[in-house]
């Protein structure tokens, strides 16, 4: 039998698309997509029972609370989810991979282009959240984390990408203020995907960055998506982030890849090159159809 590998979050953005992805980039797994409606994470009986009927022989834990409003707002909620269930899941999983996705947004972004070793210093409750858990779950050397940057794809509710933030806002006639000071790694979800499923099977535990090519502003990042989405013209206005309002927003995240890129098969592209490289009749803009 094919050994078992859970996906927690795979009602979300990159669970989604590590779930979709599997038989192309992951054969030898049966994967198994969890989301609420088969277990609450935060309730640790129901989680202990799961998983003594699973058995799995891998997780890969995308599963969170990655609104940075709405941990700043409910930080006990946040902490249960980002940092105790995440806890438990390792705990689990002491004997088998275990890979769990954290984020940039642990550093400040006072200089950008970060590298594993650099010190985390999160600004804001979620960062602080997937800094505690990335320290725990890095206690065990079998285990493993992956920060990941900006990521465009299509979730199945519709409202777990930037890409789709942003379509909500023009659709609702919201003001769409994008900054020119806030800078980003993004890339699409499919190759995010690809990434993690190729680092699953090379085996190698340890601290991971994972982003685009590009350092891009979210106000490049809208000018760039306009011939893809053309409900976007004329929409958008620039603006900064020193004006913003709610969690603190840490300026540049943009990451250093090097260290996952030498175990990858494939180049980590920039977000313009993938734009440039996508045909207008592609079924996914956001999969990764090459070979």
């Amino acid at each position: 039998m094919a050994p078992l590998a859970l996906i927690t979050g795979a009602a979300g953005l990159i669970g989604h698309y590590l779930v979709k992805t599997a038989p192309r980039w992951a054969p030898r797994w049966e994967v198994r997509g969890l989301t609420r409606q088969d277990v609450e994470l935060t309730d640790v009986a129901a989680v202990r029972s799961f998983w003594r009927n699973l058995q799995p022989q891998a997780v890969i834990h995308c599963a969170s609370q990655s609104r940075p409003g709405s941990c700043q707002q409910d930080p006990i909620l946040a902490r249960r989810i980002n940092v105790e269930a995440t806890v438990l899941l390792a705990e689990l999983s002491s004997d088998i991979p275990f890979l769990f996705l954290s984020s940039e947004q642990v550093f400040d972004g006072s200089k950008g282009w970060y590298v594993e070793t650099d010190p985390v210093n999160p600004l804001n409750v979620y960062g602080e959240t997937k800094a505690e858990a990335e320290r725990l779950v890095l206690q065990n050397p079998q285990h493993g984390v992956i920060r990941v940057g900006l990521n465009a794809g299509f979730s199945p509710i519709g409202a777990r990408s930037f890409v789709e933030d942003m379509r909500i806002s023009v659709k609702s006639r919201k003001p769409l203020t994008l900054f020119t000071d806030e800078f980003r790694c993004p890339m699409p979800a499919g190759m995010t995907a690809r990434a993690i499923w190729e680092l699953i099977e090379v085996d190698r535990p340890g601290l991971y960055h994972l982003g685009g090519a590009d350092r891009l502003s979210r106000w490049e990042i809208g000018q760039a998506l306009i011939p893809w989405y053309q409900e976007l013209t004329g929409q958008m206005q620039p603006g900064s982030v020193k004006s913003s309002t709610g969690a603190p927003r840490p300026p540049d995240l943009s990451m250093r890849c090097d260290k996952l890129q030498a175990l990858l098969s494939f180049p980590l592209l920039g977000f313009r090159p993938w734009l440039a490289g996508r045909t207008s009749g592609a079924i996914d803009l956001w999969d990764y159809e090459s070979p």
